[in-house]
């Protein structure tokens, strides 16, 4: 059996976190206000350059409204967008 890069995985969940953080039209500042955290340390939970203990991947699956196994699945994103995620913007009544 091939063995696993555990840094690979990490990179995974962090990019799935991501997604599904955007998926619900939450800003990274919106989630990390929701979980109590900077944004700082979000942010590098999605970059995966943070380790994540099970205690806190239940967390966050709480908080993301998953089960823990749904933050193994394969993220759908490559990358990390920037900026606020589609449909987010309100419009100003100008």
């Amino acid at each position: 059996m091939k063995r696993e890069d555990p840094a690979q995985i990490v990179r995974n969940i962090g990019l799935r976190i991501a997604e599904l953080r955007e998926a619900r039209g939450w800003t990274r500042e919106t989630f990390a206000e929701r979980l109590g955290v900077s944004t700082r340390y979000l942010a590098r939970l999605e970059a995966g350059r943070q380790n994540f203990t099970v205690h806190r991947l239940a967390w966050l699956a709480e908080h993301l409204r998953v089960r823990v196994v749904d933050l193994f699945a394969p993220p759908g994103i490559k990358a990390i967008r920037v900026g606020r995620p589609p449909g987010s913007r309100t419009r100003s009544k100008a």
